[in-house]
């Protein structure tokens, strides 16, 4: 539990987590494939991120054409889905005790992850490392963004929230 800091004065005060976003992109699996290969990607994609979260994913499309990327405005791109309450810790339990320390060369997560307003944000290089995902399963890798914000107001006071929660911070 975090201690009672001279800021904060009342319980409501010390700073909590509100939720996590879990996103993921594809869009560069889905440059020069036809759009049957497009919608199994997407698929496979929205289906792996609702396996790791418990609740169904929402597909992110592009705001605008990207020439080079080989983007169309209005194209799935990515996959996200926002977790709160028992999901959400449940979720930030396998991934401190499970999902990094499975990590290869994890030495901790590095305190300039969290940003000025006390937010963390973790990539996670290959979704197998998660428990639920079956490797044989999956015919792309792809890597994960997680965002854990919080009502702390300051990095220091998100340092602190994530350090008292076990997160391993360096």
């Amino acid at each position: 539990m975090i201690k009672l800091s001279e800021k904060s004065k009342t319980l409501m005060a010390v700073p909590k987590i509100t939720k996590v976003v879990v996103n993921t992109s594809f869009g560069r699996l889905l440059s020069g494939k036809t759009s049957d290969e497009q919608r199994k990607i997407t698929s496979e994609a929205v289906d792996t991120l609702s396996m790791l979260s418990g609740q169904k994913a929402v597909t992110t499309s592009a705001k605008k054409s990207i020439a080079g990327f080989k983007i169309r405005k209005g194209m799935p791109i990515g996959v996200k889905v926002t977790l709160r309450g028992k999901r959400m810790y449940d979720f930030l339990d396998r991934l401190v005790h499970i999902v990094l320390p499975r990590s290869r060369d994890f030495q901790g997560i590095p305190v300039s992850a969290v940003d000025q307003q006390g937010n963390l944000t973790i990539g996670i290089r290959e979704q197998i490392f998660f428990p639920e995902i079956t490797p044989e399963k999956i015919k792309n890798i792809m890597g994960l963004e997680v965002t854990i914000a919080t009502t702390a107001q300051t990095k220091e006071e998100g340092v602190e929230l994530f350090k008292s929660l076990g997160f391993p911070m360096k």
